[in-house]
């Protein structure tokens, strides 16, 4: 086989060039991105390995006695089919529980990362299947900012928080106005190199450089030193782990205390400010929250965070909260706490000032704004009315029918009996897998589409092979890119893969409704209806865009009309009236009387300090002295191609590495570059210590994504997979968010014999000569 020609592709961490050449690929930056992501180094030999779904296989339990809870489900063989087969029992499970259960008894699990590519969108494809069958019940809000997607409409109304999640202020602003970037959680530039569709031109570093040169600096709280980049001037304040919100409460008390608080600002364009300030002056609960109180939670000298106040209030300052510190318990209150920081600046709307949140999250936060949608495929109307926040899926599977609250509603969960699963692991996502595994055992059936024999497959009873993003065509484009690449196909699909589109278009027919799902088009034929159903919008606002066929040939289109100027709240702080907000007051809600009338013990109205369950200062740390960061890898996407050359060459001792103080692995007798047991009473995994005075004395920091390897006996994961230590709990009642970010745990060397890793390794297969089909009766 030959070296095919370079063609453009692209993925969540940036555009490229590919060519194939045998097995491997050779791929390049895409020549317009100043600055590469080095996860681009994985897809050079994931594409055909060993880890591949080759073939249509189904758990043989399954095919044995028919659909029904399973515990052998995640621990049984396979059995190969051929796809006619794996069809026929699809659809025919599907029609089963249709008849019999409803279509709210069918769980569509998709989580949108499987594809940059805007047509073979997993989630998007599936929900659309789902949909022309009857509808499904669905997930809502994400993993990575649940709690933000539901406080913060109460906070700034819809529009805002939208607008606040998915771009906020534009960093050539920030580089150009921004004096100080208090950023509470870091600004960790490493996850910037991702973007859900991707980015052609990766530009942060560029615009951190212009800030630095003009003489910003950045306040980075944090337990890790290195989530402010070291090329990035600025100070590091240690931080004992979730003591975030005590911070910004004692920055507040300060403002206020001397007078240095914008009391005009909290007048014109707040609510509730009375409340809060009477909270934090102790009228409450009989504590003020000032840094006197403040200093032995979070560990910062209270001198410190007065001269810190009021070099806030000195000059043009932006509040930053990261993602991260929302995915913890009372994961609302530090969003909610740093708003009403930056109020009390009285900088909201103002260039450089005001609030961020995520920029050191995501890629396209800061990246531009477009006024425009991009090219997306159809899902239609789902009739079933049923959801879960989608963190709470053990949940559901353990208790259908238990009640459950959420943003002030008392709901119940559904009775889930099938679950459909393509793009995505929830045994990446999720916590305390252990948990998980016995919530995978209650359906009558799991489905799932992959690429690879990840720990989701594996926990399926159907399992349909995906071809990747090299093997096919699509339309590539981030949100608030700068360009819509040609998406095109480098190899041939490996083995017997198909695309989502095609097993759809099968089953479609199989189930009688082919002409909703398919619309008579082919996949090459709706990369064209999509492209010209967007050329024809953009041609109505006025902007000159080419057919199809001149795009495809030019393989990489300049979007026009982004916004790189854009200030959060700017309209709202220049004409509060004629902007008003979409909150019950029309002002930015310091108290939220929607919130306090839910009467949650565990999200009041306001923003408040709620003491953690776990955290070093609760009574849990006397068994585990150390905490946990679970944070976004370096080395990859999530747990995507884990396999890959660039994060294998992150592994210690073959495993995920967790960074610890010298000093916590002395008093436990711990060497560097050794196999070590990380454990709590939820579980256990084995990881590859690296000493380091970048984490804080007491803390430990372990990365999600290493795939989950429960094959020996010795730990619950073999390859250090840090959720299984984390709890499986929602951030509050009001959110249900993802609190997995954070866990109290110790650390102990391994004296007995280090097991292998084997978690690239396919499942055990078994022959079968005759394939059974669903019986009419689930066991």
């Amino acid at each position: 086989m030959g070296r095919s020609r370079p063609v453009p592709n692209s993925s969540h961490w940036g555009a490229f060039t590919a060519s194939a050449d045998g097995d491997r690929l050779r791929i390049e930056p895409h020549p317009l991105d100043p600055d590469p992501s080095p996860l681009l180094a994985n897809l050079t030999d994931a594409v055909s390995h060993r880890a591949r779904v080759a073939r249509p296989a189904v758990r043989r339990g399954w095919l044995e006695r028919g659909p029904g809870p399973d515990p052998l489900r995640g621990a049984d063989e396979f059995v190969e089919v051929d796809w006619d087969t794996a069809l026929d029992l699809l659809a025919a499970e599907l029609g089963r529980v249709r008849e019999r259960y409803g279509n709210a008894a069918i769980y569509g699990g998709s989580y949108g990362w499987a594809s940059a590519g805007r047509f073979h969108h997993a989630q998007s494809q599936l929900h659309r299947f789902l949909n022309c069958f009857g509808g499904f019940t669905r997930s809502v809000n994400t993993y990575s900012h649940g709690a933000s997607v539901v406080v913060l409409p109460h906070i700034l109304g819809t529009a805002a928080a939208w607008e606040t999640i998915a771009g906020g202020t534009s960093w050539p602003v920030i580089a150009e106005h921004t004096d100080l970037l208090v950023a509470f959680g870091g600004l960790r530039t490493t996850n910037t190199w991702v973007a859900p569709g991707g980015r052609t031109r990766h530009t942060i570093g560029e615009h951190l450089a212009a800030a630095g040169r003009r003489g910003m600096r950045v306040a980075s709280f944090s337990p890790l030193r290195d989530d402010l980049p070291p090329d990035v001037a600025g100070d590091w304040h240690s931080t004992v782990p979730g003591t975030d919100v005590a911070v910004m409460l004692a920055l507040c008390s300060v403002l206020v205390t001397e007078g240095l608080a914008d009391l005009g600002f909290l007048d014109r364009y707040t609510v509730g400010a009375e409340y809060f300030l009477a909270y934090l002056r102790g009228e409450v609960d009989g504590q003020p929250k000032d840094p006197e109180w403040a200093e032995p939670l979070c560990g910062v000298a209270a001198a410190q965070l007065r001269a810190l106040a009021r070099r806030m209030a000195s000059g043009r300052t932006m509040v930053h909260v990261s993602w991260s510190l929302q995915r913890t318990e009372h994961g609302e209150q530090p969003v909610w706490a740093g708003i009403a920081l930056a109020a009390l600046l009285g900088q909201l709307g103002l260039p450089g000032g005001g609030f961020g949140h995520g920029y050191g999250s995501m890629a396209d936060v800061g990246g531009g704004h477009a006024s425009y949608a991009r090219p997306s495929l159809p899902q239609g109307r789902n009739p079933v009315p049923g959801f879960i926040p989608v963190a709470r899926v053990a949940d559901m599977l353990l208790d259908p029918g238990g009640p459950f609250d959420y943003n002030g509603q008392r709901l119940r969960y559904p009775h889930t009996r099938l679950v459909y699963w393509t793009g995505g692991n929830p045994f990446h996502h999720h916590q305390d897998l252990q948990r998980l595994r016995r919530a995978f055992t209650r359906p009558d059936t799991v489905v799932v589409h992959e690429p690879y024999w990840t720990a989701a497959a594996r926990h399926a009873d159907i399992v349909l092979p995906a071809t990747t993003s090299v093997e096919r065509d699509d339309l590539g484009v981030g949100r608030g890119d700068s360009h819509l690449l040609a998406m095109k196909q480098v190899r041939s699909p490996v083995a017997e893969a198909r695309d989502d589109y095609e097993t759809f278009s099968a089953l479609a027919h199989r189930l009688g409704i082919a002409e909703e799902f398919t619309e008579g088009r082919t996949s090459s034929e709706w990369l064209v209806h999509l492209y010209e159903r967007w050329r024809e919008g953009m041609t109505g606002q006025g902007y000159a865009v080419p057919d199809f066929a001149e795009f495809w040939s030019g393989e990489t289109l300049e979007l026009p009309g982004t916004d790189e100027g854009r200030v959060l709240l700017a309209e709202f702080r220049a004409d509060p009236v004629a902007h008003r907000l979409d909150t019950p007051s029309g002002r930015i809600e310091l108290r939220s009387e929607t919130v306090a009338a839910f009467g949650y013990d565990d999200c009041p109205g306001y923003p408040s300090w709620l003491e953690p369950r776990e955290w070093l200062g609760s009574p849990a740390a006397r068994r585990f002295g150390l905490h946990l960061i679970a944070n976004q890898p370096t080395s990859r996407l999530h747990s995507q191609l884990d396999m890959g050359k660039h994060s294998q060459s992150s592994k210690v001792a073959g495993r995920e590495p967790v960074r610890l103080h010298p000093d916590d692995a002395a008093a436990r007798g711990i060497r560097a570059g050794e196999v070590v047991r990380v454990w709590n009473d939820r579980g256990s995994c084995l990881a590859g210590a690296v000493l380091t005075d970048a984490v804080r004395r007491g803390v430990v920091q372990l990365s999600t994504g290493a795939w989950f390897d429960p094959s020996s006996e010795l730990a619950t994961c073999a390859h250090g997979n840090p959720n299984v230590l984390t709890a499986d709990r929602g951030t509050s009642r009001l959110a249900q968010g993802c609190a997995g970010q954070h866990a109290l745990v110790e650390v102990e060397p391994v004296t007995a014999a280090v097991p292998p890793v084997r978690a690239f390794e396919p499942p055990r297969f078994a022959v079968r000569a005759a394939v059974g089909r669903p019986s009419d009766d689930a066991r």
